[in-house]
């Protein structure tokens, strides 16, 4: 694998990844509705049939408060890779990566087999630890339910995804919602730098993107795709702040 050395922050800005899960969205009777994790701002959705709906909170740029720890840039080829997100109990899970855009058809039945799905080509997003936007979608309320307490992360916690003979630590800064129904919001959400579309990245990104069903069902809205996607998708903002190689990572 080949590998860029990088340092020092670059901009980074957040919106949003996802759309929803097929037999995973279209179940809320077995979940309760969750609060989204953080303070708000006007949301991007162009067209939402919510009265009342999660919004989502920008990114801050990297400050010398918040400076990432040097790291190392993979080549930003996809490849599968295994997620944990401690904060909420979730260890080993696998994410297959395929072309395609977040939650389409074949996306979908990735997650309906129990895995998580990282679409990645012209309408996807980078491999794990590039220079982009690294995005990771899985149910929320069916198969294994790998993504059902997504909704908890809050800014600080960590994600570790590990790939290629790497671990690479991202840290939680931002909670985003994407609207099934706006064009603008799934460009935003699929933007290399998310929100921006059309902006050149500069600092490796992840979006973990699950359904927003129950959410939904709360106010009323039982919109859906055909593949059961509800309207809107619950998304944690990430940037990269470490990677190691393996054996270095298990030392901590």
């Amino acid at each position: 694998m080949a590998l860029t050395r990088r340092t020092g922050p670059a901009l980074v800005g957040a919106i949003v990844l996802g759309a929803g899960a097929l037999t995973g969205c279209s179940d809320g009777a077995s979940a309760g509705s969750e609060a989204l994790g953080s303070t708000s701002t006007p949301s991007p959705s162009a067209a939402s049939s919510r009265s009342t709906s999660p919004t989502p909170t920008p990114t801050p740029t990297p400050t010398a408060t918040t400076t990432p720890d040097p790291y190392v840039a993979s080549d930003g080829r996809p490849r599968a890779a295994t997620l944990a997100v401690p904060a909420i109990g979730l260890a080993g899970l696998e994410v297959v990566p395929y072309r395609g855009w977040t939650d389409d058809a074949p996306g979908t039945a990735i997650q309906d087999r129990g895995d998580a799905a990282s679409p990645h080509g012209p309408r996807g997003g980078i491999g794990p630890g590039g220079i982009g936007n690294y995005q990771v979608t899985a149910h929320r309320l069916s198969s294994t339910r790998a993504f059902e307490r997504l909704p908890e992360l809050r800014r600080g916690d960590v994600v570790h995804v590990e790939a290629g003979g790497v671990r690479y630590t991202y840290r939680v800064t931002a909670t985003r919602e994407t609207s099934f129904r706006s064009a603008a919001s799934l460009r935003a959400q699929r933007a290399a730098v998310p929100g921006r579309p059309g902006e050149r990245p500069t600092w490796p990104m992840i979006t973990l993107s699950t359904c927003a069903t129950p959410e939904d069902h709360a106010v009323g809205n039982y919109w859906s795709d055909r593949f059961g996607n509800p309207e809107h998708r619950i998304d944690k903002i990430g940037v990269l702040v470490r990677s190691r190689p393996l054996g270095r990572a298990a030392r901590g």
